[in-house]
Order: C-alpha cells, then sequence, then structure tokens
C-alpha cells in the first residue's frame, strides 16, 4: 500500500486507535476522533484534537512516531496498524484541523467545546502522517 493511501482504511471509521510511546518504549492506546484531508479523496493527513498537557500530548512531544488502527468507541481493532508520524500543529493548519473535526462529529464535537470552556486546559491539534 502507498502512503499516499495508507489512511483510506479509516474512512469509513468514526475512531481510530492512537498508539503513542513512553520513553521506554512502551505502546500507549487511545481511542480518539479523527478527521481525515482532505475529506473527499485519498486522505494524506489525519487530525486528532486533545487537552495540551495529556498524556498522549506528552509523548508525542517526546517522539512523533505514532501508530494508527481503525478501532470501536472502547479500542477494540477492526483493522491493521499504520506507521505514521504525529505532530503538534497550530495556526492556519489547526484551524483546518479543527474544522474537518467540527464537521465530521456535528454537533457532539461543538458539545464538548462548550463544556471545554469552562476548564482551564488548553486543547492541541495533532497532525498525523503515514511515514
Amino acid at each position: 500500500m502507498c502512503a499516499a493511501s495508507a489512511f483510506d482504511v479509516l474512512q469509513s471509521n468514526k475512531y481510530a486507535s492512537l498508539e503513542s510511546f513512553r520513553k521506554d518504549g512502551q505502546g500507549v492506546r487511545t481511542p480518539v476522533w479523527f478527521a481525515a484531508d482532505p475529506a473527499d479523496a485519498t486522505p494524506e493527513t489525519l487530525y486528532i484534537y486533545s487537552t495540551a498537557d495529556s498524556g498522549k500530548a506528552k509523548r508525542i512531544r517526546r517522539n512523533s512516531r505514532v501508530r494508527i488502527a481503525p478501532c470501536d468507541v472502547r479500542g477494540n481493532l477492526q483493522g491493521d496498524w499504520i506507521e505514521a508520524r504525529g505532530e503538534i500543529v497550530d495556526g492556519d493548519e489547526a484551524r483546518r484541523g479543527m474544522h474537518l473535526l467540527n464537521t465530521k462529529y456535528k454537533p457532539w464535537k461543538q458539545l464538548l467545546d462548550l463544556f471545554s470552556r469552562f476548564s482551564r486546559r488548553g486543547r492541541i491539534v495533532f497532525a498525523v502522517r503515514p511515514v
């Protein structure tokens, strides 16, 4: 499978399992919402959001290697792992990622955004790209 089409298998899923790695190399899996870009063609980038102080944010800051696979809401895998690189993005790219997430998960994402306004925890956006 070529890198440009690696994320095709995720297109029909609502959740993906994101595995990031601790200092000792042990993987930590987290089911996440994601949005593909471009949304209507072969996706080249996935966007995921989280709080800035989350474990996955800390792990990705330290080590950009991640794996991603389709899963259900509980994190039960429904496909094979895809090797990828994750990076925290900001500016226009972060706004694009949030727009795609808001569109895909409407209205649930907007409800979570409303509740997050009462929290002091900042949010960040990850861009995940196949290797």
